[in-house]
């Protein structure tokens, strides 16, 4: 019997429900953690960012307007197509994060747990931000909270299947729509993660995943007029070990929001130095309440 040939895979981008290569052409090769060839990836373009931009739009509505139950439903719907892929994400992050096979089926594990954690939290959110007001007056008082819109996430480059859960899902998980951009060097398990989106209930849009250069893709995200807010966490190690360029980029990046008026989630930088990574930390409310505004509506008592 001859020997078979083995199926080579090209990672394409995820951009509103579809896996388009890039409209340049452009891919790059991505290697594991001793440089071996693992697969080529999409280098997502300036007109790549847009389209995301686009998709995500059209899908705020709709997400944003899901009752809070479905969208907890639909997001544990796809924790339950990630545990059926776990042997997949665990090669990956082996791979590319040279961990031992049990480490990264650690790793797989606890980014499962987070995105259930996350997606627990779509039905409170409400409760535990929002609340009725004490006003002096015959009126009802009541703050609710509200999804930003569109916001541009640059996924932990270190990290890149529980970094990139930790910074999506609570974005997504307060009713936002997402343009993300994975780690460039280990982008295989964030692709991966998006097949997981088509084949759940995610609506196409909610959620666009771009692979490529954060330091390429940011700064078009970041004056973007239609993107309401941005996470800067994946400036963080974008510069290959440069940390000045890093916290550069990171600055450059927030300057260009302030022109759009945007919500900014700065990486813990203090003066020169780097912090450890917030999205490590337990999960909490944090995350999420950073992409929510709270509208409040005032009311006369008894009409």
């Amino acid at each position: 019997m001859s020997s078979r040939l083995n199926v080579r895979k090209t990672y394409k981008l995820y951009i509103g429900g579809k896996f388009p290569r890039s409209e340049s052409g452009r891919s790059y090769v991505v290697t594991d953690a001793k440089g071996s060839f693992l697969a080529n990836a999409s280098r997502a373009s300036r007109k790549d960012a847009r389209d995301a931009v686009v998709a995500a739009r059209a899908a705020f509505s709709g997400w944003a307007g899901a009752t809070a139950y479905n969208r907890g439903q639909v997001l544990y719907r796809v924790a339950e197509v990630m545990e059926g892929r776990a042997d997949q994400f665990a090669a990956e992050v082996a791979a590319g994060e040279g961990l031992r096979p049990s480490q990264a089926r650690t790793v797989v594990a606890a980014a499962i747990d987070r995105w259930v954690w996350y997606a627990g939290w779509t039905d409170k959110l409400a409760q535990v931000v929002g609340g009725t007001n004490p006003v002096a007056g015959p009126y009802f008082d009541f703050s609710i909270p509200e999804p930003t819109g569109v916001v541009a996430v640059l996924a932990p480059q270190d990290s890149s299947l529980l970094g990139l859960v930790s910074v999506l899902a609570p974005a997504v998980a307060g009713g936002n729509v997402v343009v993300a951009v994975s780690s460039q060097r280990r982008p295989l398990p964030a692709i991966t993660l998006a097949e997981a989106f088509a084949t759940c209930d995610l609506p196409g849009g909610v959620v666009n995943l771009l692979t490529g250069s954060a330091a390429e893709i940011g700064p078009w995200l970041a004056e973007h007029g239609d993107v309401n807010a941005i996470d800067l966490t994946g400036t963080l190690g974008a510069s290959d070990g440069d940390e000045a360029a890093d916290i550069d980029l990171a600055r450059d990046l927030e300057a260009k929001a302030a022109g759009t008026l945007k919500r900014v989630r700065r990486p813990p930088l203090s003066g020169m130095q780097v912090g450890s990574p917030d999205w490590a930390a337990e999960p909490g409310l944090s995350r999420m309440t950073a992409f929510l505004e709270t509208k409040t509506v005032w009311h006369p008592i008894g009409v």
